[in-house]
């Protein structure tokens, strides 16, 4: 699959390589795995690009890797470094008269390499970076070491980095633009499967155009295939994160995908001590959820729901992690006649998540939510909001536009008006979100 997007990245990482030319810069990029990165900061603007892989290795064996590449690019002797900081001393020094771009990847990997190598890099970086002409890029994927390694005021590097850039999944509309180019007649149900089972994901998205897989058909079918690559993707992500304690983690990301969406239906599910404790970290640390309030609610509202920010992790934790003894005991063929049973409820919800996305994108509004009352009823599923200039969109979000009720809707309107104060005065706007609208 071609590059597609990334065209703002692309314009910070092309801009810091113009400002390297005066003095060093540090971009720090980050990301969950199989966001692009790598693919995006290869696309940076220079003519000498550097690009070092942290693996697991010795920093010998790292070193000898490093210095083959840095040979082969810049066509000089780099001699035999004995540490990273000895090699990126030398190309420090070496950048002053010959500017270039160095990509470090897998940067938070270094701390299983030698955790002294980023006090090395920090104390380097600030004897040289004045007169440096580097372009110093450095990207990583487990987002919690890498918030850590650059914005815990306890660490080296902390304060170091010039500019930060998160890489996001595509957008709507690049994924409107990817499945046209790979499907000039696809359909509504064609592009909500692939919002639905790789959440924009840059990897899963690519993996779906490469084998052909550009109907809702075959990417259902695919999820399931013998040595599918997205049977295993959500452990292999998260065990990373998490380390060898992963049991609670998961167990409550699967709540939370299955329904669970309180603190208390969580605790009920799971019957374990000191909950909040988990899901804090995952909210705070880890950023793998996220709280969800009604529309306007007080931070401190008791009716507080919780939810998976990666799309993708939806999908995994509802069905392969759910049921993982079908994937142990080979049983694929059997998982797939439960995504195909299940699948309708599971992308209604993701079309919400779509038509979400999709107006936030537009920069259109200031808040956007839901709406529910303390019992949970009278949910209304998509609220966009500009209190600028004093107008709303009030939203059900229906696969079926037959279960739709227009006075079902004003009812629930009635009631968030008297509950939001808020939208008084404010112009209303009701109606119904469909596949045809996507």
């Amino acid at each position: 699959m071609k590059f597609y997007d990334r065209d703002k990245e692309l314009e910070l990482l092309n801009r810091a390589a113009d400002q390297s030319r005066t003095e060093g810069r540090m971009t720090v990029v980050m990301g969950r795995r199989r966001i692009g990165k790598t693919e995006l900061v290869r696309h940076c603007n220079d003519s000498t690009i550097l690009y070092f892989f942290v693996a697991r290795k010795t920093e010998a064996l790292l070193c000898q890797d490093f210095v083959r590449e840095a040979e082969e690019k810049l066509r000089i002797p780099v001699g035999f470094p004995k540490s990273f900081a000895d090699l990126f001393r030398f190309l420090l020094t070496y950048s002053e008269e010959h500017p270039f771009t160095l990509i470090i990847d897998e940067f938070q990997d270094f701390q299983k390499v030698n955790q002294a190598i980023f006090s090395e890099v920090q104390r380097e970086w600030d004897t040289h970076k004045r007169n440096c002409h580097i372009n110093l890029i450095v990207s990583g994927s487990i987002f919690s070491l890498m918030r850590r390694i650059f914005e815990d005021a306890g660490e080296p590097l902390y304060g170091r980095a010039d500019q930060s850039i998160v890489v996001q999944p595509f957008s709507t509309d690049v994924l409107k633009e990817i499945l046209a180019d790979n499907n000039p007649h696809y359909k509504a149900e064609d592009l909500l499967a692939l919002f639905a089972t790789t959440g924009g994901v840059a990897w899963y998205v690519s993996l779906m155009m490469n084998s052909g897989c550009t109907t809702r058909k075959r990417m259902l079918s695919y999820l399931t295939e013998t040595n599918s690559p997205f049977i295993n993707e959500g452990k292999n992500i998260l065990v990373e994160e998490f380390g060898t304690n992963y049991a609670v983690h998961f167990s409550i990301l699967a709540s939370i995908a299955d329904g669970m969406l309180t603190r208390g239906e969580i605790e009920n599910q799971l019957q374990v001590d000191n909950i909040g404790s988990y899901i804090a970290r995952l909210e705070k640390y880890y950023g793998l959820i996220e709280k969800r309030l009604p529309i306007f609610a007080q931070e401190n509202s008791k009716k507080t729901r919780y939810t998976l920010r990666d799309n993708f992790l939806v999908l995994w934790f509802r069905f392969f992690y759910k049921y993982q003894a079908y994937v142990e005991n080979g049983a694929l063929s059997q998982l797939a006649r439960i995504i195909e049973r299940d699948y309708d409820s599971f992308s209604g919800f993701a079309l919400e998540r779509y038509f979400e996305q999709k107006l936030r994108e537009t920069g259109r509004y200031t808040r956007i939510g839901k709406y529910w009352d303390r019992k949970g009823e009278n949910e209304i599923d998509l609220i966009a909001v500009n209190e600028i200039d004093h107008w709303a969109e009030i939203y059900e979000v229906k696969k079926d536009p037959r279960r739709y009720s227009e006075s079902s809707l004003k009812a629930k309107v009635d009631v968030l008006c008297k509950n939001c104060k808020e939208l008084a005065g404010m112009e209303l706007h009701t109606g119904l979100l469909t596949m045809d609208d996507m």
